[in-house]
């Protein structure tokens, strides 16, 4: 099916390269190709680059690059550093203001267009004269290109500039580089708190008496408000009209905070609610491919504040998720700081088989790519099975990026691209300037022409003709499931132990079958029952084929005359209007509507937990009688309580996929062998009876998907939206704060802070919080949906005069710091291994020995003057890219978090908030070590610390342990010394006036 293989000079490191090492960087290097290590830059904030020559300051003060004695030597270079800081400071303002002009001026080329004229002037890899370039894979290449163009000897330098040229040398020792993506993306969940963040930080510039307008975006932020709308109605017409009147109602604060933001910052557009959900949107209407900013073309690329912002790579714009702590310093013009990642090269051959959907390939892919390794990897598709795909095909991959774990899942423009932007409406005079720019700068991947090898990390290769039928699940994404093979899976599942593939169901209770009524009339549940079917989530919704093949599925069964039983919570959320519009086309959506599928709302509703209630009587059977009820959603997460808190099952799958099982009812079923009901004629009617060919697929997208559907949809984006029109919002610069709020609250992050850094700090005598196994999600640490009535967060809110019903979602409620914290590990699958088994939001306070919520445990901690730490397994954070699920943890007093491994994102957030993470050694983990979670910590980190140094762990037991600190760059280690990202970011723009 697959092969892979490794290629010889990209062998795993065995040590962390440390950045300043002289393997790098020539000692004889001149001067003036050095950078002072200021972190403080003019226009915005500089980076320390490595250099054998230059430390950086505790306390963030530029350094001279000119020392009397090697840097080596046993004397504290930093000692040095700190006792000369005013004139240090001096010489680092003089160098952030001179060193402005670009380094390679001299290759800024003209673009001609070919009937005269030009499109304007770009940074030309080509006249670089470098064969290495031509060995790069595309997506270096785009980091490439920023380097150079952002290359002012300050922020960026040559040398950076050389790492990535050299990158087959220079990637498999983790070096540093920085990066300045073209334009940040939020949503509303983590767009909220962002803007609550920015509001924050101008109120900490004035107090600090410095000039509070420096916290503007400096480059493009576009917010789109997607996340909050729930499906309260369902299965009726006039759905989407009353769940964005429930969206209004529930969030009329939130988003008369979010318009004022757009107003009181500049370079910040505010899509509405009720436009469509957010990576589709970006898809569709606000990825440039290539930017045009007063004549200086350079390619777009992306940070966003959700996971899912891969999706864009199917376009060939660089793009990925980053916490919302480190957006926010992106958008203040900071460079970001990353390892210069390795690349898998994924080759595609061959044809997908007659029936085989973009979602069956995901999943094949996302479970090779988990298999392979890629955490922290950039993945490039390439070969003749490209083609064969289409650019929704390659957007429906490379969403699924965070799920098979890597930075990026990308795609190089090539013709299909092209024929996707003018089908969206982009001009032909914008495609024109686009396929010039990529020709030009070596971008573009023409596979009519021979192809020039580039050289890879690793190589998978796949066929798309073994790719078959499947879905995931029950409890995460990469749990792929063939679907020949999904009823013997479910029923392993119920026998299995409690666990990814067990709910340990007793054999004699597995048949039971629990009557009830339903409004009237007889209903019954059995385990795998569906009750929750949902096409959803952009990883599908932007994808014709699947949307017009669940349509064609519905319509199919009509004419056979099934019908899904209405106990079933059926939706469907397209991910822009154009899916609305071209589903009205087909004829198909009258079909949909018969099986329960209207339209609920244009947003992410099922896929992040807001899927609103089951009915009463649903609730109760499952509730009563112990029931494993399933959820069957084409969404891209399906991680424990994240879809619903009554379904214990939740499996992902293709549209198609998602109106056959919620026809047969169940998941307990063998399509191939049983019949899906009974047809109108009294025959059995079968899966390959209503499943539809790749040609009619195809026929009816060709007929109905047309570019007019795009430009009308999106030529009023942002007014669209009579309710959002209405809002009326202060024009102020500053934000008034209403203590009242349970929306919107001042947090506490900057309420001590002076213009002194804390420095480097460890932990002493710390209670263990929390005790974890593997793959603890975000979700676990900071839930998104529903808040439980008996929960410290809904204690708050009641005492506040908030009615039960009005409590909306945690997700929603991300703008109040109050509400987060006692958030924070709430989960209801939560499983902690001090309450030795039993799932909750609960913990044992070590003191008293008392079982409390987590928040509370945590508040009688930090009010004894205690700290605490967090033990956890493998994978600790996956999921999604929450930055509250680092907020909160600070909040509650959590000092560092001891894990065997940790997600890309969220191990960056825990050090952007001034937590330390650290990792048990290869082979070691709490259990082995003997570790009950009983014990009080000790870490001491040392005044002198560097990225990925070893530490001791010491108890009060007597037991002591190494730990790798996972500060993986000279640059994390300034915003851990500066008590967070943020407070760093506020010093180093105050610092920068004076």
């Amino acid at each position: 099916m697959y092969k892979s293989t490794s290629s010889g000079p990209f062998r795993a490191p065995t040590t962390l390269l440390r950045p300043s090492s002289s393997i790098l960087e020539p000692i004889s290097r001149s001067p003036s190709s050095r950078r002072s290590s200021s972190l403080i830059g003019a226009r915005s904030v500089g980076f320390s680059r490595p250099s054998s020559a230059l430390s950086r300051s505790v306390l963030g003060s530029p350094v001279s690059s000119r020392y009397g004695s090697d840097w080596r030597s046993s004397v504290s270079l930093r000692a040095r550093i700190r006792s000369s800081a005013p004139v240090i400071e001096r010489f680092g303002r003089k160098m952030a203001t001179a060193a402005n002009e670009n380094a390679f001026k001299d290759i800024l080329t003209s673009l001609p267009k070919h009937g005269g004229g030009e499109f304007g002037k770009y940074y030309s890899l080509p006249a670089l004269n470098d064969p290495r370039i031509d060995r790069l894979p595309y997506s270096i290449r785009i980091l490439l290109e920023s380097a150079i163009r952002n290359c002012d000897n300050f922020q960026v330098t040559k040398y950076d500039v050389e790492k990535i040229i050299d990158w087959e040398n220079t990637s498999p020792k983790l070096v540093e580089i920085p990066f300045k993506p073209a334009r940040v993306l939020l949503q509303d969940f983590t767009g909220v708190p962002a803007v609550v963040d920015l509001a924050c930080m101008r109120d900490a510039m004035n107090k600090l008496g410095s000039d509070s307008n420096k916290i503007n975006p400096l480059v493009p932020v576009d917010l789109v408000i997607d996340h909050s709308v729930q499906v309260d109605v369902a299965r009726s017409e006039n759905a989407v009209q009353a769940n964005m009147e429930l969206e209004f109602q529930r969030n009329n604060e939130r988003f008369g905070f979010l318009k004022w933001g757009s107003t009181a910052f500049h370079n910040m557009l505010v899509v509405p609610p009720g436009s469509g959900i957010v990576h589709q949107v970006n898809l569709e209407y606000l990825g440039r491919v290539v930017f045009n900013t007063n004549g200086l073309l350079y390619p777009d690329s992306v940070v966003g504040t959700d996971s899912h912002t891969t999706m864009i790579d199917g376009l060939g714009v660089a793009g990925w998720g980053v916490g919302g702590i480190e957006a926010e310093a992106t958008m203040l013009g900071q460079p970001m700081s990353m390892v210069l990642p390795g690349v898998v090269g994924f080759k595609l051959s061959g044809k997908l088989q007659n029936g085989v959907t973009a979602t069956d390939l995901v999943l094949t892919v996302t479970q090779m790519l988990r298999k392979h390794g890629v955490v922290g990897k950039f993945v490039e598709f390439y070969g003749e099975g490209m083609g064969e795909l289409s650019l929704a095909d390659r957007a429906t991959i490379a969403n699924m990026s965070p799920e098979y774990g890597a930075t990026m899942g990308f795609f190089p423009v090539d013709h299909v691209t092209l024929q996707y932007l003018k089908l969206t409406g982009r001009s032909d005079e914008t495609v024109s300037m686009i396929e010039a720019y990529l020709r030009a700068n070596k971008m573009f991947v023409d596979y009519n022409e021979p192809q020039k090898e580039r050289a890879y990390s690793s190589y998978l290769e796949l066929d798309l003709s073994d790719v078959e039928p499947c879905i995931s699940g029950p409890k995460r994404p990469h749990d792929r499931v063939p679907l020949k093979e999904m009823k013997a899976d479910w029923h392993a599942c119920l026998d299995n132990k409690v666990g990814f593939k067990g709910f340990a169901v007793p054999k004699e209770l597995q048949e039971k079958v629990v009557k009830f009524d339903f409004h009237g009339h007889p209903a019954e549940l059995k385990h795998g029952n569906v009750v929750i079917a949902a096409i959803t989530s952009c990883t599908n919704t932007s994808n014709p084929s699947v949307m017009l093949g669940a349509g064609l599925v519905a319509k199919k069964a009509c004419d056979l005359g099934l019908e899904v039983k209405p106990w079933i919570k059926t939706s469907l959320a397209p991910g822009s209007g154009v899916v609305t519009k071209y589903l009205l086309k087909s004829g198909l959506q009258e079909y949909l509507n018969k099986q329960g599928f209207h339209i609920v709302g244009y947003g992410c509703t099922t896929c992040i937990g807001n899927s609103g209630d089951l009915d009463e009587s649903v609730s109760a059977a499952i509730s009563d009688n112990d029931i494993v009820a399933a959820a069957v959603l084409s969404g891209n997460r399906n991680f424990e309580g994240r879809v619903h808190p009554l379904t214990r099952a939740n499996y992902l799958a293709s549209p198609p996929l998602v109106v056959a099982y919620a026809l047969a009812g169940t998941v307990d079923i063998d399509f191939e062998k049983e019949p899906i009901g009974v047809g109108k004629d009294g025959k059995n009617v079968y899966f390959k009876d209503i499943w539809p060919t790749t040609e009619e697929i195809a026929e009816v997208v060709q007929s109905s998907v047309l570019p007019h559907m795009f430009k009308s949809t999106y030529e009023a984006i942002t007014k669209g939206n009579p309710m959002w029109n209405q809002l009326t919002v202060p024009a102020t610069t500053l934000y008034s704060w209403d203590p009242k709020s349970t929306y919107i609250h001042e947090p506490p992050y900057f309420k001590n802070m002076t213009m002194s850094p804390p420095g480097p700090h460890g932990v002493k005598n710390a209670y263990c919080l929390l005790n974890f196994g593997d793959s603890i999600t975000t979700d676990h640490i900071s839930p998104a949906g529903s808040i439980h009535k008996d929960s410290p967060a809904a204690k708050y809110l009641l005492e506040r005069g908030v009615d039960r019903r009005d409590f909306n979602s945690y997700g929603s409620r991300r703008g109040n710091d109050e509400i987060m914290a006692r958030g924070t590990f709430a989960n209801i699958r939560l499983v902690n291994k001090l309450l030795k088994g039993e799932v909750g939001p609960k913990t044992i306070h070590i003191p008293t020995g008392e079982k409390l919520y987590v928040f509370d445990a945590a508040t009688r901690y930090k009010a004894d003057g205690h700290e605490t730490i967090v033990l956890a397994g493998a994978e600790y954070g996956s999921g999604s890219s929450r930055d509250w699920a680092a907020k909160g943890p600070m909040l509650l007093g959590v000092k560092a978090v001891i894990a065997k491994s940790f997600e890309r994102i969220h191990r960056s957030n825990l050090v952007g908030m001034g937590i330390v993470p650290l990792c048990f050694k290869p082979g070691e983990d709490a259990d082995s070590l003997g570790l009950t979670g009983h014990e009080r910590y000790t870490i001491d980190l040392p005044s002198e610390i560097r990225p990925g140094q070893d530490i001791n762990v010491v108890t009060d037991t007597g037991k002591s342990f190494t730990c790798t600190v996972r500060f993986d760059t000279e640059v994390e280690l300034a915003y851990f010394n500066h008590g967070g990202i943020l407070p760093f970011v506020i010093r180093s723009l105050i610092n920068s006036q004076q």
